[in-house]
């Protein structure tokens, strides 16, 4: 199955579920406690993040997706807080207000990144408070593709039937992600993301294969739903539907650093996904990769769309190599994601020699990625003459891609590269030669926007043009 970034900015979808704020405190543990024995944590640092049906907006939001958020929150500083981070990152927030319940918040104290205690508060919620909920969730369903039940078993997602089968009405999937042992109050679901553990204790234990598959098979037809997909920790994931076979996805977890999370994360892509227009073996795939990445991070963490582009790029092996000016945009964003200075080099590299070989790895060396722009056919003809090129121009980028040095190859029509490197914007232009840095084209435009220009030298006595002539002579 090849994987490609859906387009998530034409997603919409809608969360309605638990909302609750993950916090974390963290500081070092070096003694006992005299009062008991307990170590004594002297705080440094807090840290306050979306957690619950709220780490699910914020996943989708983050993948460039427009979110909105649906759950109950009490008058109170932490649902002012929540709300406060969930708006800055770009969730819309419709929050039903509690008087009598605050807002639920659980307290992480950790040392050396190791958690040694946690403290919840939470309070049942007032049936008022849940009727608001419904009332404001049913409303949002006209500007929404799907619908996501993040349920946590506090409270929030009493009558999930009303929304289920308002949203199926209008031919919205419904994602559920279940708690709890009672899963008949989501039938009609499109699908449900039990874990393991919250599947085998509706069905029983499953100690083969088959009886896992059986069972689910079983269990998707008593709910009356289209799919279910089990999340099974270090053995991936398992996607049932009736008719089909099962469609398996191995782990994709380099280290297994905090499962905090990682469900939410699965739940996130895979609706964000099917908005996006993508199918569900496809959306399941990238709800694997993604929950990869999120298990190798500290507590809640949102994936963003650069990083998954980036896990999808290194799947496809399509992490390197040539593109074409669209894809090395996208490429770029993702670099400059992460930190990474880009260095553009441009010529006709006709003929690779060892002082195209020498100056090439001299570039990269300025930056973390290098990006070489070569002159198409025709433009080599105008600037060298008739006989030129020697090879033609997709040659010339499959030897440049095949240079350790060289991240992306891409080839341009003009005769300078001025057009790429105002779509591009890299932080280092460089040329070879014997330049001033006022001759290299487009040095004006890179120096305009506080990017930098270099000029190397290539290796003594290596010479396209004098190759040429001396294989002509």
């Amino acid at each position: 199955m090849k994987l490609e970034m859906p387009p998530f900015q034409q997603a919409r979808v809608l969360v309605v579920g638990d909302v609750m704020l993950d916090r974390y405190w963290h500081g070092k543990a070096t003694r006992i406690s005299p009062e008991a024995p307990v170590p004594v944590v002297r705080v440094g640092t807090r840290e306050d993040r979306p957690g619950g049906a709220g780490n699910v907006a914020l996943n989708i939001a983050a993948l460039g997706a427009a979110a909105s958020l649906v759950g109950i929150v009490g008058d109170d500083e932490a649902g002012a807080e929540l709300q406060e981070r969930l708006q800055a990152a770009g969730v819309l927030c419709a929050f039903a207000r509690c008087d009598a319940a605050p807002t639920i918040t659980k307290l992480r104290v950790i040392s050396q990144h190791q958690q040694l205690l946690r403290v919840d508060f939470e309070q049942d919620f007032h049936v008022d408070a849940v009727a608001a909920l419904e009332e404001r969730a049913l409303a949002l369903l006209a500007d929404t593709q799907v619908l996501v039940l993040s349920d946590y078993n506090k409270g929030a997602l009493r009558h999930t039937q009303p929304l289920i089968k308002a949203a199926r009405a209008r031919g919205l999937p419904v994602i559920v992600d279940p708690k709890g042992h009672d899963f008949t109050k989501y039938r009609g679901a499109t699908l449900i993301t039990p874990n393991l553990s919250e599947f085998e204790a509706i069905v029983g234990k499953c100690h083969t294969e088959e009886e896992l598959s059986s069972r689910g098979l079983r269990l998707l037809a008593d709910l009356e739903l289209d799919a279910l997909l089990i999340t099974r920790g270090e053995h991936g994931m398992t996607l049932l539907r009736s008719g089909q076979p099962e469609l398996h996805m191995p782990t994709r977890a380099q280290e297994v650093f905090d499962v905090t999370g990682a469900g939410d994360t699965v739940v996130a892509v895979l609706a964000a996904a099917l908005a996006a227009g993508a199918t569900l073996d496809v959306g399941t795939a990238l709800a694997n990769l993604a929950a990869g990445l999120a298990v190798g991070k500290l507590g809640t963490a949102a994936i963003s769309g650069p990083e998954l582009r980036r896990a999808i790029q290194r799947e496809d092996g399509t992490g390197r190599g040539v593109m074409t000016a669209e894809q090395l945009k996208l490429a770029v964003e993702d670099a400059r994601a992460h930190g990474e200075k880009v260095v553009f080099t441009n010529g006709c590299f006709d003929i690779i020699h060892a002082g195209h070989v020498g100056y090439l790895a001299d570039a990269r060396r300025l930056g973390q990625r290098l990006i070489v722009a070569i002159n198409d056919d025709a433009s080599v003809r105008r600037l060298k003459g008739s006989g030129r090129p020697i090879n033609p121009v997709d040659r010339r980028m499959a030897v440049l891609a095949g240079l350790e040095a060289v991240d992306w190859v891409v080839s341009f029509a003009e005769d300078t590269p001025e057009a790429l490197l105002r779509l591009l914007h890299p932080d280092i232009l460089v040329k070879g030669g014997d330049y001033s840095v006022e001759q290299v084209v487009g040095g004006d435009y890179v120096l305009g926007y506080g990017g930098e220009v270099r000029v190397l030298a290539f290796l003594d006595n290596c010479s396209t043009s004098a190759i040429v002539e001396k294989l002509r002579g």
